[in-house]
């Protein structure tokens, strides 16, 4: 069975060297870079199946890369920064990433977020056979694509599992607790991510955004997702 393939992409060579040798031994192929161009051009040569992105970088930002990454591929991405700023998360969230991770991280928390993300996006799929489709909004669960008010969406693999798992569910309350060990599928993380992609997929999905009425907030509890009136 082929190996999973994972591109690199950081200018400090020892960090990109430590990430090289924990992943190998999780046993995944691994490429790498030292700056956005040059991962770019690793992106293209060997079509990776996630990509590990630095923030700060020459050349070419993190998020400049990920945002050229999603012009084209819907593969996970995960931002990697020193700086843990709320800033900087939200500037990656909006532009297409799946995880957020601050340096230093543990080898223990990267492999178990990587192995979540590809779990979830090239295992089994979790939606039924069947296709969902109300006024608002309609999901082919083969093909993983969305389409709101007749046009079809972009979505990242988390923000389209998410939107999957809600309306699988209507107008039934689900806890932020339940989101995540649904979507995210590994222990040790904050329940905040829940919500930033809830942010996030509202900008995409709803009328408003500021006044939702498709996914809706229980507060205190978690989110429902309330079909939209004919």
């Amino acid at each position: 069975m082929e190996k999973p393939k994972i591109l690199v992409v950081d200018d400090e060579p020892a960090l990109v060297e430590l990430l090289r040798e924990w992943l190998e031994k999780g046993s995944y192929d691994v490429f790498t870079a030292s700056d956005g161009l040059e991962g770019l051009r690793e992106f293209f040569k060997h079509q990776p199946d996630l990509a590990i992105l630095d923030v700060a970088m020459p050349a070419m930002t993190g998020f400049e890369l990920c945002q050229r990454i999603r012009e084209v591929s819907q593969i996970p991405v995960i931002m990697l920064s020193a700086k843990g700023q709320e800033l900087d998360k939200v500037r990656g969230l909006n532009l297409g990433a799946d995880e957020y991770l601050v340096k230093p991280m543990s080898r223990q928390e990267l492999l178990a977020r990587v192995a979540a993300l590809l779990r979830r996006v090239y295992m089994t799929p979790m939606e039924p056979a069947s296709n969902y489709s109300d006024s608002g909004l309609s999901l082919d669960f083969a093909k993983h694509e969305a389409f709101v008010r007749g046009e079809k969406v972009s979505l990242t693999p988390t923000e389209y599992r998410l939107l999957s798992y809600l309306v699988q569910h209507p107008d039934q309350v689900l806890t932020l607790q339940q989101m995540w060990d649904r979507i995210w599928g590994w222990t040790g993380g904050s329940l905040e991510s829940v919500k930033w992609h809830i942010a996030y997929l509202r900008k995409k999905i709803e009328v408003n955004p500021e006044k939702p009425e498709m996914i809706l907030t229980v507060r205190g509890v978690g989110y429902r997702y309330q079909k939209p009136r004919a």
